[in-house]
């Protein structure tokens, strides 16, 4: 085998066609890299990829169609047939050879990331195992070539009938979804079932995505060795027929074939049977697709059944959010997953709902009640102002299905009410939609229209008013209060007197330092000393941010006096160092300068109160001394943590005994950056110079061969 390995290896680069093949993909990579990663600054070379994987349809035909055939049609096969070697090892070899050619451009490709690594922040997880899926990919297709220049001696056949499979093994994933989703018999949709084993590339974008996967891994692996085993028994068969055993060795191969076959099925179908937690691995820096502990430890202490309808064709839709499923499914026996397809049954949502939900959507039902999981909430989109187009920014499909589960399997569902009416900063759709992922009820309540804060309220949030309260309102909330209500209290830096909100505040012996605070202590502010990055303390509501960072950019101090309030209890949550101080006369956000009048830190700018009322219950409020923490640009300074903080103060004041808001995860990374003559110079060499080089020395080789 290894003397046929080096006679092949050594053909393709004595010969053009080698070179020109690694030429060819070369250039193609190189054009696409510097498009992608070094103008547009992509921080993965997935995208590059998934770009050129097409052009193999062209290249590997080329490279395969004169493997056998040739040989075939010059008679020279007949060496090979009557030497002593097996046809295996005759194939193997040969095979090996073609899969060296290929390593080429991929380990050329393999190195790029290591230079991208100096524009920024890298997905070196999803780079390689995107190449590994882009070297799978193109191991399948010489296979393929392979088989089918050893059924004919004529090179252009050859070539013809492998771009034709090329093709439809591309083209595949848009066929077997279109006679899966349409269909209505389960004649179409079987048959749709069994072209999708005909799909060569989506198994590919599985491992491009970020989600390594060993289905897709097997699968190229068990295709390959089939398409080698098919070839073999091809060579056997030609071998045998001219030794005149023609009909028993025929035979022999069909039933080979099909055994080969059913073995390659049983292989890939027994994976399915593996849990996905032991079968999948999320390679994302952001841990896209894997769940996080909370679910987990939510999930593990489900003790409900609960179902969940996905309203889509089985094997159909978004594969990501499939495999989230998946992965939920397994973390509990409680969970039964059923797709209903909407072609077969379009009225099956009128059991639970009136309004139809788009396909892929979930019915997620328990023993209580039952809600319905919109397929437009499991990703999030953000208007790009440089294109005006809709850009996906981030997968909220775990949260959704854990908010979901929650609902469903919770005794009561608490209601929050936003305190309205004094210009309060209004809550940003991703704080309001992690309150309803905690499954509590929001609503805006004008204080005005009632006599009192209802019975029903498990807490109220009063979100930065610019605007006194009347006295009516204050003593409305602190009547609450003195009830056991429980708060979330955002006081604001409107300048005049707020003198019934301060009353509130008062309730809890809490009083806001004068001014805004400066950091002086580098650790604890990015840039700009307003832009603060608070110390967290150690507490249950601060346990979802594990060792992460919260933004607090202009905030102020709060004042209380732990010693003379024997009913009230403290717990500081966000503090600043003891460098810091409050600055009562600011210019503008330039001015840092301690004056005279200006108070010295530490500060408080966060604190959970406990107080206990007259009638022995107990009133739980967050203060938070910064009206601009519970805003999404602050979040972005350290995703999701913001949010995350949010989240388990509504989950505290609603009562529930653990977090379950998971926030959105984020699908956008920073771009990589590079100087203009770095980029000009990659481009030079990798679009032009390397493969002209290579295009060069094949053609001095070729030449001088010739003239030989």
């Amino acid at each position: 085998m290894l003397a046929i390995y080096k006679r092949e290896w050594k053909s393709y680069f004595y010969s053009f066609t080698g070179w020109l093949f690694v030429a060819v993909n070369l250039f193609v990579m190189g054009l696409y890299f510097v498009v992608y990663n070094m103008l547009a600054g992509y921080p993965t070379i997935a995208y590059v990829l998934q770009s050129i994987v097409f052009t193999f349809i062209v290249t590997i035909p080329i490279l395969t169609m004169r493997t056998l055939s040739e040989e075939r049609k010059n008679k020279t096969d007949q060496l090979i047939l009557t030497a002593p070697v097996s046809v295996g090892k005759i194939v193997l070899g040969k095979y090996l050879a073609l899969a060296s050619v290929l390593f080429v451009p991929t380990a050329f490709m393999g190195i790029l990331p290591f230079f991208l690594m100096q524009g920024g922040e890298f997905q070196l997880g999803v780079s390689y195992a995107s190449l590994l899926g882009f070297f799978l990919y193109g191991c399948l297709a010489l296979a393929v070539g392979l088989f089918l220049s050893s059924l004919t001696e004529s090179v252009v056949i050859a070539a013809v009938l492998s771009f034709g499979a090329l093709f439809l093994g591309y083209i595949m994933p848009g066929i077997s979804n279109l006679l899966t989703t349409t269909g209505t018999s389960a004649v179409t949709t079987a048959i749709g079932k069994v072209l999708s084993c005909f799909d060569m590339v989506s198994r590919f974008d599985t491992l491009s995505s970020g989600y390594f996967e060993l289905e897709a891994v097997v699968y190229y692996l068990t295709a390959i060795a089939l398409a080698l085993f098919c070839t073999a028994q091809s060579i056997q068969k030609r071998r045998y027929h001219i030794a005149g055993g023609g009909l028993k060795v025929g035979a022999y191969s069909v039933t080979g074939i099909l055994l080969a076959i059913v073995l390659t099925a049983a292989v890939n179908l027994g994976l399915n049977y593996v849990p996905e937690q032991y079968s999948s691995f999320d390679l994302t820096e952001n841990r896209l697709y894997a769940l996080t502990d909370a679910t987990k430890t939510f999930l593990s202490g489900l003790s409900e059944d609960v179902t969940i309808y996905v309203l889509a064709e089985e094997g159909a839709g978004d594969a990501d959010f499939s495999k989230t499923l998946e992965r939920v499914a397994d973390q509990s026996a409680h969970i039964k997953i059923k797709y209903v397809s909407p072609a077969k049954n379009p009225n099956f949502y009128q059991n639970y709902t009136d309004e139809q939900p788009s396909t892929g959507s979930l019915i997620v039902e328990g023993e209580k009640r039952s809600t319905v999981v919109d397929y437009g909430n499991i990703y999030t989109y953000e208007m790009d102002y440089s294109t005006y187009r809709y850009q996906t920014t981030g997968y909220d499909g775990e949260g959704q299905v854990v908010s979901a589960l929650a609902y469903v399997t919770t005794e009561d569902v608490p209601v929050v009410y936003a305190i309205g009416g004094h210009g309060e900063l209004e809550l940003e759709e991703m704080f309001a939609d992690t309150i309803m992922k905690e499954n509590v009820s929001y609503e805006t309540l004008m204080l005005y229209s009632v006599d009192k804060i209802p019975e029903d309220a498990q807490g109220i949030i009063l979100n930065a008013p610019t605007s006194d309260y009347s006295k009516d309102d204050a003593e409305k909330v602190i009547a609450y209060l003195q009830k056991g209500g429980n708060a979330l209290i955002v006081p604001t830096m409107a300048e005049g007197e707020m003198t019934n909100f301060k009353s509130i505040l008062d309730f809890y012996g809490i009083t806001e330092v004068e001014g805004t605070i400066v950091e002086q202590d580098r650790n604890y502010y990015y840039q700009n000393p307003y832009y603060l990055f608070p110390e967290i303390a150690s507490a249950e509501v601060t346990a979802p941010l594990a060792d992460g960072l919260v933004f607090a950019p202009f905030s102020k101090g709060l004042s209380y006096d732990e010693e003379t309030m024997d009913e009230i209890h403290y717990t500081p949550l966000l503090t600043t160092s003891s460098s810091a101080f409050s600055k009562t006369d600011i210019t503008d956000n330039s001015d840092f300068e301690k004056g005279a009048n200006d108070i010295d830190g530490p500060f408080t700018i966060s604190v959970e109160v406990e107080k206990s009322t007259e009638d022995g219950s107990i009133s739980h409020a967050f203060v938070v001394g910064g009206e601009s923490l519970f805003t999404s640009l602050a979040d972005e300074m350290a995703p999701g943590n913001n949010v995350k903080l949010f989240g388990s103060m509504i989950s505290i004041l609603a009562d529930h005994e653990s977090s379950v808001a998971i926030p959105v995860k984020s699908l956008s990374m920073p771009n990589l950056v590079f100087k203009a003559q770095t980029a000009y110079i990659v481009a030079v060499l990798c679009v032009i110079v390397v493969p002209l080089v290579c295009l060069t020395a094949g053609l001095v080789i070729w030449l001088r061969r010739r003239r030989r």
